[in-house]
C-alpha cells in the first residue's frame, strides 16, 4: 500500500483554498454531503467546538483525499451533524482509500484532544467503512460498528423511462401510485408541479417553511430559525447550478405540497417534505414524489435516494434497504 503524506488544518479558509470538489465527483462514494460547499455552509450554520481538515497527498504533492471533522468536547465526529447531513466521511481517489484511513487514523491517533472518535454516515457499501474501521483498530484504539442514528438509507435504482419504472413495481404499489394521482385531480381538479428557479425561490421558500412549521410531531419543530436560514441558503448557492430543486404540486391556486431535493453525481435526492394539512386526505406529497422521481428519470438520474429514515412510505416507492453504519474509536 503506498503511503501518503497526511496535513491537518484548522483554518476554514482551506474549504476553498483546498477545494477538494474534485475528489467527491471521482470517488464513488462521494455525495453533495461531502462537498466543501456543503460543509462550509454547515460549518458557518451549525459548528461547535474545533474544525479540524485533513488532506491525503501523494508523493508528487497532489491532494487526493480529504476529510472533514470537528472536535466537540472530547468527542471527535465526521464534520456535518446528525441531523443535517445523511452520509458523511472522507472522499478520495480510486485506489487510495485504505492509504488515506491509515495515515488519517495514525494522525488523529496523535492528537490529544478527543477522546472517542463518533464516525457516523458510513453506508454498508461504501469502502471507506471497513478502511476507517480497519484503520483505527490498527492505531491501537478499541472499535465498535454499529447502525448510525435512523440507520436506513432507501434508495431506488432507476431505470431509462417512467413506464420501465411503474412496471418493474409489484402490482399493489403500480395500482396505489397510479390511483392516489387520479383520486387527487378527480377531487381537487387538475394539479401542476412547479419547480423553484432563481426568480421564485424565495417566496417558494417561504411557503416551504410554513408547511413544515405547520407539521406535525418532530417535522413541526425541525424548522427552527437556524435552520430555516441554512435551508435558504442551500436554495440560494445552489438553485442556480440546478442542484437544489424545490417542487411543489399546485392544485388550484394553492401550493399544497412542497420537496426539497438534490440533484448530483446522477442521483436525485430527496431531503425534505412538508403538506398542507389540509389536503391530508388526498396524499399531495406521496403524489408529488413520484412526480420527483418521474422527472429524476426524465434527467437521466440513475438512482433516487430517498435518504436517512426507515419510513414506511418510502417503500411504497419500490425501494430498497440500505444501511448506514457508525464506527466508534475510544482510547484505552
Amino acid at each position: 500500500m503506498t503511503s501518503l503524506r497526511i496535513t491537518l488544518s484548522e483554518d476554514p479558509r482551506d474549504f476553498q483554498r483546498r477545494d477538494w470538489s474534485d475528489l467527491v465527483d471521482q470517488d464513488p462514494a462521494g455525495t453533495l454531503f461531502h462537498t466543501p460547499e456543503f460543509l462550509k455552509l454547515y460549518w458557518e450554520e451549525f459548528g461547535e467546538g474545533e474544525l479540524l481538515l485533513a488532506f491525503g497527498e501523494d508523493g508528487m504533492g497532489r491532494q487526493v483525499a480529504a476529510a472533514g471533522f470537528e472536535t466537540v468536547g472530547d468527542v471527535l465526529r465526521f464534520l456535518g451533524g446528525t441531523e443535517i447531513t445523511d452520509y458523511q466521511g472522507p472522499v478520495g481517489l480510486p485506489g487510495v482509500t485504505g492509504a488515506f484511513a491509515e495515515g488519517l487514523a495514525a494522525r488523529l491517533r496523535e492528537r490529544p484532544d478527543w477522546r472517542v472518535a463518533d464516525l457516523r454516515g458510513l453506508p454498508e457499501d461504501s469502502p471507506w467503512l471497513p478502511a476507517l474501521r480497519e484503520a483505527l483498530a490498527g492505531s491501537d484504539l478499541n472499535v465498535d460498528e454499529t447502525d448510525d442514528q435512523n440507520g436506513v438509507a432507501p434508495f431506488l435504482q432507476l431505470p431509462g423511462s417512467w413506464d420501465a419504472y411503474l412496471e418493474g413495481l409489484p402490482s399493489k404499489l403500480r395500482h396505489e401510485i397510479r390511483r392516489k394521482a387520479k383520486k387527487l385531480e378527480s377531487d381537487a381538479g387538475p394539479y401542476r408541479v412547479e419547480t423553484a428557479n432563481e426568480r421564485n425561490l424565495l417566496p417558494f421558500l417561504d411557503r416551504f417553511v410554513e408547511l413544515h412549521r405547520e407539521s406535525e410531531g418532530p417535522k413541526g419543530v425541525f424548522m427552527v430559525p437556524g435552520m430555516e436560514i441554512f435551508f435558504r441558503r442551500l436554495g440560494e448557492e445552489l438553485c442556480p447550478r440546478g442542484i437544489f430543486r424545490l417542487t411543489f404540486i399546485r392544485v388550484g391556486e394553492e401550493l399544497a405540497a412542497g420537496t426539497v431535493g438534490f440533484v448530483f453525481g446522477g442521483t436525485y435526492s430527496l431531503y425534505n417534505s412538508a403538506y398542507d394539512r389540509r389536503w391530508h386526505q388526498l396524499a399531495p406529497g406521496m403524489v408529488l414524489v413520484a412526480e420527483d422521481i418521474d422527472q429524476a428519470i426524465a434527467e437521466g438520474c440513475e438512482r433516487f435516494d430517498l435518504l436517512k429514515g426507515d419510513y414506511a412510505y418510502k417503500y411504497r416507492f419500490g425501494a430498497r434497504r440500505r444501511a448506514v453504519r457508525r464506527v466508534i474509536a475510544t482510547r484505552d
